[in-house]
């Protein structure tokens, strides 16, 4: 029997372009022998589009924005919409190919939990705290893992007293550094800053996007990311490097111009990718992460590691650093898919096993 999958993709996020991207790959990636596809396209509006069951692969992220599918709210967790066919066979997996809030940050992973549906990817735990990089932060530190110095503001603190907010910054962090939306991804609204009038801007720039910032110390250093799939064990890729041509690795180097350039696998010591490995699982359980992650960190001339950041719905399109990190491991495309699936089959399975009386 195929396995039905439910593609929800698009989102009420600024990354919405890059979640249909994902998802243009995705369909195509996948194995049409072993799975029956069923698009859920979300527009920027939040609207729920349920579209047709597709039948082979899609030319275009056009084809997967949906004007005359059936619309339906997912607020009143109508039947027609989480199950596949209309006989109304549940779906055997839900595949959250979304970016950003509004679907990276636990919000739909909240909805497939009360629908008691398996979903691929991070639950809802991780994936808030994962998107929230001042939460995401602070269990960091508890966890003891190495991290640059960082602060934070939400925007009403900044409003009502701008300037001891800049000097907070310059206080704790000084320059360079960076200033960030807490809950955003892709390098959206984040600036590299060196002065006060910088700073200014870039305050400005990130509260756009986020009622909350952060602003982390600058660090010379080399960017190093690693993938980690798995449950309660999980593995790491082959770690990769980021080497931007540009002054940092902004939206535009990452999606549209095409300055960067991706190190694959990085030339790293066997001693410094052991150091990366065990912090990128320490992360991952410390966030009790399952499904996929993209673990970041900084590595300096003189072999320190600190941790960046972990993405819990990282970029996703072969030519993301995510899925080239795996195929670089012997891990490809299409088989990295059907192994993040059969983990979440997996992660569902074992949840079940929870008792709920007593």
């Amino acid at each position: 029997m195929k396995k039905k999958i439910g593609l929800l993709y698009g989102g009420k996020s600024a990354e919405h372009k890059v979640s249909l991207q994902t998802a243009l790959a995705v369909i195509n990636a996948l194995d049409y022998e072993k799975f029956e596809i069923y698009p859920i396209y979300i527009t920027e509006q939040g609207e729920w589009i349920k579209g047709p069951l597709l039948e082979g692969k899609v030319e275009t992220v056009a084809a997967l924005q949906f004007s005359n599918g059936e619309s339906l709210p997912p607020t009143a967790l109508a039947p027609a919409l989480f199950t596949a066919d209309s006989q109304n066979a549940p779906f055997d997996i839900i595949f959250p190919l979304l970016h950003g809030p509004n679907g990276e940050d636990g919000t739909v992973q909240g909805l497939l939990e009360l629908l008691n549906l398996p979903y691929v990817g991070n639950g809802v735990l991780a994936s808030s705290a994962g998107m929230d990089k001042v939460i995401m932060k602070n269990i960091f530190a508890q966890a003891g893992l190495p991290q640059v110095n960082y602060v934070w503001f939400i925007r009403s603190e900044w409003e009502h007293n701008p300037v001891a907010a800049y000097e907070k910054v310059e206080a704790d962090i000084g320059y360079p550094c960076f200033v960030k939306p807490a809950n955003l991804g892709s390098s959206v609204g984040i600036s590299k800053c060196t002065n006060r009038e910088e700073l200014v801007t870039a305050f400005k720039e990130a509260f756009q996007f986020d009622r909350k910032i952060i602003i982390e110390q600058g660090v010379t250093a080399r960017e190093v990311e690693l993938g980690v799939i798995g449950n309660d064990l999980p593995e790491c890729s082959v770690a990769g490097e980021i080497i931007p041509k540009v002054e940092f690795y902004d939206y535009k180097a990452k999606y549209e111009d095409g300055n960067t350039a991706l190190v694959i696998p990085a030339e790293i010591t066997e001693a410094e990718y052991k150091l990366l490995e065990g912090l990128a699982k320490r992360a991952y359980k410390a966030l009790d992460c399952s499904g996929l992650v993209r673990a970041d960190f900084f590595l300096t001339k003189d072999g320190k590691a600190y941790i960046n950041e972990v993405n819990t719905m990282p970029g996703f399109t072969p030519f993301s650093m995510f899925p080239l990190l795996w195929k670089h491991t012997g891990v490809d495309y299409p088989q990295l898919i059907e192994r993040l699936v059969q983990l979440g089959i997996e992660r569902y399975d074992e949840k079940q096993r929870i008792k709920y009386t007593f």
